[in-house]
């Protein structure tokens, strides 16, 4: 398992960083209080202390943060992870590994100081997709990658007469753990949507996430298309969304979503709204690591592109 062993930041780019211990990971930014916060897809750079150490072997004094580097790791290949692998940062941030290196096409303060720069070399970039604080002695590990649907269910939506927000939420609150390959607009049809979820059953999603016509409308279909589709039910998940969803409103009651299982597919009915999809995902949350790693094998998998 990898290690955080410094976690550092300079108030200007180009400059060697300074160990302060601890700091908090910004989704969408980088480390708060960095210069290089914010930086495209740059926002968090990576640095072995192996490599610092091939530095030292040629006299040089160089140490944590003196390549620029913000986090310092160690007993983790870095140059060997793919880009797009996710790491766990600590309890609860995620990277994504979004770059190799870099080409310096100018010599830096750090060159001119430490005499050599192996950040160029050897060091990696990442974006934040879950923020977190971090700390010196936290561990460093790849996470599994999984592959996700997002079935927006919405007569309206497949018409164009309505924008769809719900599915690009999803898309986004599903980051952490995945990418969304599959988002599609059906009509309130059953056999539409049937035939949507086993062909996506079929191409090996991890999960599928369907988005509206989960109430007493004579076309809320959704919950009784998932039906037709699962094998097994997965009850506890509908129960705990519509149980904290009645503390916002008691119409959470009405909600008839399932939850269930198809193969090794998780099948999810959410709510038709943002506000409804932001809600109970974070029900689910807690337990989608669990849920995601116990149907798929895959726990112990390191992340990948």
């Amino acid at each position: 398992m990898g290690e955080i062993i410094a976690v550092c930041i300079s108030a200007r780019k180009g400059e060697r960083k300074k160990d302060v211990g601890e700091g908090l990971l910004i989704k969408g930014e980088g480390l708060q209080g960095d210069a290089h916060a914010g930086f495209a897809h740059r926002q968090v750079s990576l640095l072995a202390m192996e490599s610092i150490e091939k530095m030292r072997a040629k006299g040089l004094e160089v140490g944590p943060g003196d390549f620029a580097e913000n986090l310092t790791t160690r007993h983790i290949d870095l140059l060997s992870l793919p880009v797009g692998t996710r790491l766990q940062a600590g309890p609860e941030a995620i990277l994504r590994v979004t770059q190799i290196g870099k080409e310096c096409h100018d010599r830096c303060a750090i060159y001119y100081q430490a005499g050599d720069c192996v950040m160029p070399r050897e060091g990696i970039f990442a974006e934040v997709l879950k923020g977190g604080r971090i700390k010196s002695g936290d561990s460093l590990q790849p996470r599994p990658g999984y592959r996700f649907a997002v079935i927006t269910v919405s007569d309206k939506g497949a018409a164009g007469e309505r924008e769809d927000k719900s599915g690009p939420l999803l898309g986004e609150l599903l980051l952490p753990w995945g990418d969304v390959e599959r988002s599609v607009i059906l009509p309130d049809e059953r056999d539409a949507l049937v035939a949507e979820m086993r062909r996506l059953v079929k191409e090996g999603m991890d999960a599928i996430f369907t988005s509206g016509g989960t109430g007493l409308s004579p076309r809320d279909v959704t919950p009784e298309a998932t039906l037709e589709v699962v094998d097994r039910l997965v009850p506890g998940i509908a129960e705990a969304m519509r149980r904290e969803s009645y503390a916002a409103t008691p119409r959470a009651m009405l909600s008839r979503a399932v939850a269930g299982i198809s193969g090794r597919t998780l099948i999810v009915n959410l709510p038709g709204s943002p506000k409804g999809v932001r809600e109970c995902f974070a029900v689910l949350e807690p337990v989608l690591d669990h849920a995601l790693e116990t149907l798929t094998g895959r726990g112990g998998e390191c992340g990948s592109a």
